[in-house]
């Protein structure tokens, strides 16, 4: 189905916002984008008036815990850690995703289209995290990319986790300890594989190592969770002996060091924003972090870390950072271009441009005023959610045939 989306202001993202501009969208991918008179639009093709409306490319949540960490559920949503080893980076979001979590609704009705999903922080190396979007019967069919990280954690959680059964690793030295056994054994691991393989032999593979191996490779990157400036420190120390890929998340006090982070050129995930300050670790947490790193030269994307944020409130966290320092066209990268090229997912999400998702939101007004709101939404070229303006509620489209 062609699908024209006429009459709106269009912000791209990539490019310059265009007054009264078209997106059309065929077959689920956008097919052009621009002024009414340089887009030809199909006899055919299924009008979506937006005059009045902003019209953006579905945001990015670059680290949440949809579907795995389900809300109202009690402990039978909760498959966030595997916390019966301090590795297990064989494991993959994937496999515990529930499409029928809240949460997913929620993310349609704040504009987001994508979220990458990510195990806990209850062990070291908690596993594989994945790219999917906020709507489907499946997590296969939610499935934009799999996998697209190894998620990892320094610090508090994992210390706690272990150190209250008395186990190793239980200090922050046994932690960074934990991390460069398990990828000095996969280093191993890979010059054993590649040395079987060039022989022609035979070879046990272990699905950790493997995974580990890809991020030695520069496959995949390397998400580091770390809250602590010191703990940040250590991440890049890891980083350079093992030369993989890091993208910082969390990144409370990255602010007290951003001159360093920036020199390395890592992106940062910053966030949950909106929390108070719970644990040592977010003694430092303040709005002024975003805008710190940006005009330091870092690459940013902001997260709710869902559900510790709820993900419906992405775009507000991006206007509070604004109000705090960062500037507009840093913040809206933020949640769209930013997590998407940090995650590998550019080629399909994140901006309105042609060949890419059509992943489309209409909004009220500019979405960092926090009085605007996602009146509908398209996921793939299909419209699956609408702001019923009669009742005052969203209105999602269901995939499950529940009749």
């Amino acid at each position: 189905m062609t699908i024209a989306v006429t009459g709106g202001y269009v912000v791209p993202v990539v490019g310059a916002p265009i007054e009264g501009g078209t997106v059309l969208i065929d077959g689920g991918r956008i097919a052009a984008v621009g002024p009414a008179a340089d887009v030809d639009v199909p006899d055919d093709a299924e009008i979506v008036d937006a005059s009045g409306s902003w019209v953006l490319p579905g945001f990015v949540e670059a680290h949440g815990h949809v579907g795995v960490l389900e809300e109202s559920e009690g402990w039978e949503g909760r498959d966030l850690n595997e916390t019966t080893n301090p590795v297990t980076a064989q494991v993959s979001a994937l496999d515990a995703i529930n499409p029928d979590d809240e949460g997913f609704r929620d993310a349609l009705a704040g504009g987001v289209t994508t979220i990458v999903v990510k195990p806990g922080s209850g062990n070291v190396i908690g596993g594989q995290t994945v790219a999917v979007k906020a709507w489907g019967r499946t997590a296969d069919e939610m499935l934009v990319r799999a996998p697209i990280s190894v998620k990892s954690a320094l610090g508090e959680n994992p210390k706690r986790n272990y150190g209250e059964r008395n186990v190793m690793p239980a200090t922050r030295l046994g932690v960074a300890a934990v991390i460069r056994e398990a990828l000095t054994k996969a280093q191993d691991y890979r010059a054993r594989r590649d040395r079987a393989r060039e022989n022609g032999e035979p070879f046990d593979r272990d699905l950790a190592d493997e995974t580990l191996a890809r991020v030695l490779d520069g496959e995949i990157p390397w998400c580091q969770h770390a809250h602590r400036a010191d703990d940040i420190a250590t991440a890049i120390r890891l980083a350079d002996e093992f030369g993989y890929r890091l993208v910082l998340n969390h990144g409370t006090e990255a602010h007290l060091i951003a001159d360093l982070i920036a020199e390395r050129d890592i992106p940062v995930v910053v966030g949950p924003l909106f929390v108070s300050r719970l644990k040592v670790e977010l003694r430092n947490r303040t709005l002024r972090t975003p805008g710190i790193l940006a005009r330091a030269g870092v690459r940013i994307a902001i997260t709710t870390d869902h559900p510790v944020v709820p993900i419906n409130f992405l775009v507000h966290q991006v206007t509070l950072a604004v109000k705090e320092g960062l500037d507009e066209e840093t913040g809206l990268r933020s949640i769209t271009t930013n997590p998407a090229e940090m995650m590998g997912i550019g080629d399909r999400v994140g901006a309105l441009a042609p060949g890419l998702d059509a992943d489309v939101v209409l909004w009220s007004g500019d979405p960092l005023d926090v009085m605007s709101r996602a009146t509908r939404v398209f996921v793939n070229g299909r419209s699956v959610y609408r702001f019923d303006e009669q009742t005052g509620f969203g209105v999602t489209e269901s995939p499950f045939h529940r009749g």
